[in-house]
């Protein structure tokens, strides 16, 4: 297996990505597959490193990237040392990183020979799951959309009431992530830039637009995105496959640090159900 890890991929106007190719060096065309992390996420949470062996072993080329405002630097990709970056994210940054991402893959020289740029396939966690959703929904360039535990409806998200108002006066909220215990800020910038482009990520439109496979995912027993959000996805496109996994949780079993050599057991389910999707 080849593995460029950790390439820097430079953006004009925006931070760089950092990212992730594997493939095996065999001059043969393959399947492209391109994970997106989710919110609070990174490329290399939990025990997403142990998913590359299973994709590329099936053939695939493989890879994972920070989208570049997640709060990670490329000196220090774990976690967020970068917390000013995280509260200027966007959605539409993010969308704009997988365009850099998917001119990367189709223009490196070191991949010509490995890859199939007519067969691209965008995976997404959590919210990562609706952005490949609208970027499969904008994209000639994707044949194939997968979401794991991936959200329905960005807006929903959104604070409401009182809340919206007092983000609105102080110009930034903050989240305090349970694990690291930091106080991470949403400038409210990230709210007005959603309601400028809420047609393009109404995920609900999106998907009834679908032209491409769509597999859905999603765990019974998880309580970040439940269940409801994946069937309206099935509801929208009534073409999609729908696994639901009934005792999965919202990260199907992985936690961070994953300090395991092995995948836990809902996760190597996930990867296999994806990979068997991608090479049907």
């Amino acid at each position: 297996m080849q593995a460029h890890k950790n390439v820097q991929i430079v953006q004009e106007n925006s931070k760089p990505i950092l990212a992730d190719f594997y493939f095996k060096n065999d001059q043969k065309q393959k399947s492209v597959v391109i994970f997106c992390h989710g919110y609070k996420g990174y490329k290399d949470w939990g025990a997403w490193n142990l998913m590359v062996e299973a994709f590329v072993n099936a053939n695939l080329f493989f890879a994972k990237f920070n989208f570049s405002h997640n709060g990670g630097t490329m000196e220090n990709p774990i976690d967020f040392p970068d917390l000013a970056a995280f509260g200027e994210n966007t959605f539409t940054k993010e969308l704009d990183d997988i365009e850099t991402v998917l001119d990367y893959i189709s223009t490196e020289a070191a991949f010509k020979n490995n890859i199939d740029l007519n067969d691209i396939t965008l995976v997404g966690h959590s919210r990562g799951g609706g952005i490949v959703l609208v970027k499969a929904g904008e994209s000639e360039r994707i044949k194939r959309v997968v979401s794991w535990a991936g959200v329905s409806d960005f807006g929903a998200r959104f604070p409401t009431g009182d809340a919206l108002a007092g983000w609105k006066t102080n110009g930034v909220a903050y989240i305090e992530n349970a694990r690291t215990k930091q106080q991470m800020p949403h400038l409210f910038g990230f709210y007005t830039n959603f309601k400028e482009n809420e047609a393009r990520l109404t995920i609900q439109s999106s998907v009834k637009r679908l032209q491409i496979p769509l597999l859905i995912i999603q765990g019974e027993k998880d309580e970040v995105v439940t269940s409801v959000e994946a069937t309206c996805l099935k509801q929208w496109n009534p073409s999609a496959a729908l696994k639901m996994m009934p005792n999965a949780n919202h990260t199907f079993g992985c936690a961070q640090p994953w300090t395991q050599d092995t995948m836990p057991d809902d996760l190597v389910e996930v990867v296999k159900t994806t990979i068997d999707f991608i090479k049907k």
